[in-house]
C-alpha cells in the first residue's frame, strides 16, 4: 500500500512521533534519532541522505583508512551498508509500535571513531494499522526518500552493482532485528519489507537466520578472507 494511499486521518503529530522515538532509543545507539529543535544551532549538523559528491568521496575515503583498504568500492559498499542499517533500526522499531516517521527533516552527523547521529528536525509520521502497511510506509521513508539518492550521489564515483547495494540495505534491515530483545511485530515487518522491491529476492530468512545473495565485499578487507554471517559466499549445510 503506497504512503499516499493512507487516509488523511492516519497524519501523527510531532508529540506522539517524539515519544514514539524516544521510547524506541532505549533500545540502544544505534536505534536513536533526536527530535531536540534546539539542536539547530549546531552547525555540523548535515541533510539526509547526503548527496555532496565531494563529501561522499572524503567519507569514502575516511572509511577506507579506518578498513585499512585502498579498495574505494570496498569502503563505499561497507558506508553504504552502515548508514542503512542506521536509517532500518530506529524505523522499523517505530514502525512496529505503529508510527511511522516521516524524514522530509532528517539530518546526519558523523566523526570518525563515533557513531552516526541522526536528528529530525520537523517530526511528524503515518499511522500503521498492520505490518504490511507499516512496511510499506517505511520502503517509501527510507528506500526511496534516503537510500535511492544516497545511491545515485555514490554511483557517481564508484562501480557497485544494484544487486550489491541492495543486498547491503537487506542484510542491514535483518541484521536490526539482532539487536535488543526478539519482538514480533519489528520482525513482521522487516518480513514484509524483504518482500518489497528492490529488497525482494535480496536473501531469506532459513534456519540458521537472513542469507543473502550477494556479498558486500568485506571478505576484501585487510588482512582478507573474513566473512559476514549472512554472506552468500559462505558454505552452507
Amino acid at each position: 500500500m503506497p504512503a499516499d494511499a493512507v487516509s488523511a486521518d492516519s497524519f501523527v503529530g510531532a508529540d506522539e512521533v517524539v515519544a514514539v522515538l524516544r521510547d524506541v532509543a532505549r533500545l540502544g545507539a544505534y536505534f536513536e534519532i533526536v527530535t531536540d529543535p534546539d539542536e539547530s544551532v549546531d552547525p555540523t549538523w548535515r541533510p539526509f541522505p547526503e548527496t555532496d559528491r565531494e563529501r561522499l568521496i572524503g567519507l569514502t575515503g575516511q572509511y577506507a583508512r579506518r578498513l585499512g583498504t585502498d579498495e574505494r568500492r570496498v569502503a563505499a559498499s561497507i558506508l553504504f551498508q552502515g548508514l542503512a542499517s542506521r536509517l532500518w533500526s530506529p524505523m522499523v522499531a517505530a514502525a512496529a509500535r505503529g508510527v511511522v516517521p516521516h524524514l522530509s527533516g532528517l539530518h546526519w552527523r558523523w566523526a570518525p571513531g563515533a557513531p552516526v547521529a541522526l536528528w529530525l528536525a520537523e517530526p511528524s509520521g503515518r499511522r500503521a494499522g498492520s505490518a504490511r502497511e507499516a512496511a510499506a510506509l517505511v520502503r517509501d521513508a527510507v528506500v526511496d526518500g534516503q537510500l535511492r539518492p544516497l545511491r545515485e550521489a555514490m554511483l557517481g564515483f564508484v562501480r557497485l552493482a544494484d544487486g550489491l547495494l541492495w543486498g547491503n540495505a537487506a542484510s542491514a534491515l535483518a541484521g536490526s532485528l539482532n539487536v535488543g530483545p526478539p519482538d514480533p511485530d519489528r520482525a513482521a515487518v522487516v518480513r514484509e519489507l524483504l518482500a518489497l522491491e528492490p529488497l525482494a529476492g535480496t536473501g531469506a530468512f532459513g534456519p540458521r537466520g537472513f542469507v543473502r545473495r550477494s556479498c558486500c565485499l568485506y571478505y576484501r578487507v585487510p588482512p582478507g578472507g573474513e566473512m559476514c554471517g549472512d554472506c552468500a559466499l559462505l558454505p552452507r549445510r
